[in-house]
Order: C-alpha cells, then structure tokens, then sequence
C-alpha cells in the first residue's frame, strides 16, 4: 500500500506542474493525434538505444536529467529474443509472453531508501490500444502493459503477490500495471507515464489504481516466470472492445522523480526493443 509520505510527495510534485495540466488535455484522443503521439514515441525511442542513455546529456538543445540511482546492468535477464501475444477463445484469455535470453525476472533494481528516484524496472508491451480499452475513462498516448519491480514501495495496494498475507511489502515482486505514455524529452527514454492532477485520480483510473496521481493502473493480472519465459494472463473480459491489436516488446529502466524537473515516473534507459524501432509490428496470434 502506498504510504502517506509516498501520497505527499507525489502530491508536492503534482501541486508545482499542476497549473499547466488541464482536464481537456484529458479527453479521448482522435486516430490522428494518437498516431502523431506514437511516431514521436518512436523517434524518441529510437534515439536512445545507445547503453549512453544513462547519463545526462544534452540532444537538439534539450538537457537530459541523469538518473538518481544506478540502473541494473544490461545482460541477458533483458535481452528480449521473442514475444507474442495469443488469444484463447476457449478461455476467452489472452497470454503475453516475453522470452529472453537469460532467466526472466531474475534481475531486479537495488532499493534506494527512498521515494524520490526509487528505481523501477520493467518488461513492457506497448500496445495500439486505446486507454479508455483498458480501463481509463480519459487520456491520450501508448497504452502500455508493463510487468515491473521496484523494491522501495508497493503499488498494488489489493493484490498480495508474495503471498505472505501482507498487501503492501512486494513492490520487488513482478507485477502487472496498465500505464499511458507520453513523450518527455528531460529523460533520455523519452517518455513518461501521463500525469494528471490530484483531484483526477477518481473520476479517471479506474477503481484497482494506487492512488498516484498519473495514468496507472494496478490490475492484479497474473505474472508466471519459467525460466527464461516471462507470462501475463490477461482475461479479455476484463478490456473494452474487441481482442485485436498490435504491441511491440521493451526492456526498461524507471525511475520515480518527485521534484520540478523531472516526470514522476520516467524512462531513463531502454536496453532492448524487440522490433528495433518500437514500431509494434506485432499482432495478436488465435488459438
């Protein structure tokens, strides 16, 4: 669960940008802004592969923040070989699955102590899905399903992924979050998670969020790791529409960034793209 001196310092970094948040910005995006959203995306992506991503620098005149921490080493735990994303019409469930080319989900960050840059690490499958398809009942950018880990907190405040009936000491272990991306040039990722403002938390996010004040769910799917296999089951009931859409696979560093000049939750190193340039080429394969 999240703790009030978590909840008070997103709030302190929502409260200094939230003047230039507005609940128009917030509403369903047209099939054009979201295909302009999703190339610059892609750029941004694209640009940053190099492992120099750590570090802060300076690209077209606009300066990156280094992160706070030390990101895990990239090695084969995140070395992406394959993914798919099957439909099981008896099961009406579908399966996202991530190979790699050393053991999925052994590699975790290192806690910080703290709130402010605790490290999140995660294997994420953009999506051409549309928020509202997910759960949110407004936003705009790539709707990602992210599996994460991150030692300093918990975000799943109804789900008790260690099974030791405490519902808020494994943030550490691989969970399931629905999350919106937006392009953010202040990190060498190039996006964060979509913010919004504190007073947005319940008439947006659906009822299963964390109380944190961006486009962030905590869906509670379940997470299995075989080896070098990584699975989420996702029952298809629980989307909006249809099961058909494209998705890509990424490898991710993030940190949580309270403070003026950084996103809340931004990307600061990409270690693999599986299709190269985050063009989800990828469709969803019937069983």
């Amino acid at each position: 669960m999240t703790s009030p001196r978590t909840l008070d310092a997103l709030r302190s970094r929502r409260d200094i940008r939230h003047a230039r948040s507005s609940p128009d910005s917030l509403n369903r995006s047209s099939s054009a802004l979201l295909i302009a959203v999703l190339l610059t995306a892609i750029l941004a992506f694209v640009a940053v592969l190099p492992a120099a991503a750590s570090a802060a620098f300076a690209e077209d005149g606009v300066s990156k923040v280094a992160p706070q921490g030390t990101p895990p080493p990239a090695g084969p735990d995140l070395d992406i070989e394959k993914a798919t994303v099957r439909y099981h019409d008896d099961l009406d469930l579908l399966v996202f699955e991530v190979d790699v080319v050393g053991v999925a989900g052994r590699t975790v960050p290192e806690p910080r102590g703290s709130m402010d840059g605790a490290p999140v690490l995660g294997y994420v499958f953009p999506t051409t899905l549309e928020p509202r398809s997910v759960g949110f009942s407004g936003g705009e950018g790539v709707v990602a399903l992210a599996v994460t880990a991150h030692p300093d907190f918990d975000d799943t405040p109804l789900w008790d992924e260690n099974r030791n009936r405490r519902y808020d000491d494994d943030g550490v272990v691989f969970h399931t979050h629905w999350v919106v991306l937006v392009p953010d040039q202040r990190v060498a990722g190039g996006l964060a998670v979509a913010e919004i403002g504190e007073s947005q938390i319940a008439e947006i996010l659906p009822p299963t969020n964390p109380g944190m004040p961006m486009l962030l769910d905590s869906p509670g799917y379940s997470v299995v790791l075989r080896g070098d296999t990584l699975k989420v089951l996702v029952p298809a009931a629980r989307l909006y529409g249809e099961p058909d859409f494209r998705y890509d696979a990424v490898t991710a560093y993030m940190e949580v960034g309270p403070g003026a000049d950084r996103p809340l939750l931004g990307v600061y190193q990409v270690y693999e793209v599986l299709s190269g340039d985050l063009s989800l080429p990828y469709r969803i394969e019937r069983e």
